[in-house]
């Protein structure tokens, strides 16, 4: 390999890696609702399994609600079950053929949170070598209690 090939596969690296980082870092969960949290739920409609942003319109009229409107009526009830499924800890509320994700308030001094990783996924393999971060430790308190 020469010094051009290398650096061409390196910078080809970096640019996946940073592609898929913007990605994760959308559907961090902070105060404001987006729509990149619910886009890539598989959703089990016309017998397989599609990405929510395949089969409706995903819009955010307001900061602290998601508005789905699927392309078909027929995949209102399919689309409820994959949200309920899924573990973003926010339920749909179905109007007609409309589908509403309202967000609660977060407190002001929360910290933002985003979805647990449930297992490896086979496009980022990487996730199955990282290792576990170790509990924070606290300092234990002395029992023994001085009188005066």
């Amino acid at each position: 390999m020469t010094t051009e090939e290398i650096l061409f596969e390196a910078e080809e690296g970096m640019e996946k890696a940073v592609h898929f980082m913007s990605h994760e870092f959308a559907a961090i969960r902070t105060g404001k609702a987006s729509p990149a949290l619910v886009e890539n739920i598989d959703v089990e409609a016309y017998g397989s399994s599609m990405k929510l942003k395949q089969l409706a319109l995903i819009s955010a009229p307001e900061p602290r609600l998601l508005v789905i409107q699927p392309f078909d009526a027929a995949t209102v009830r399919d689309i409820e079950r994959a949200i309920n499924e899924s573990r973003i800890g926010i339920n749909p509320a179905v109007d007609g053929k409309l589908i509403r994700l309202p967000f609660p308030n977060s407190p002001k001094n929360a910290a933002v949170t985003s979805p647990k990783p449930s297992k490896a996924s086979p496009k980022n393999p990487a996730c199955a070598s990282a290792p576990a971060a170790a509990p924070p430790s606290t300092p234990r308190k002395n029992p023994k209690k001085t009188a005066r």
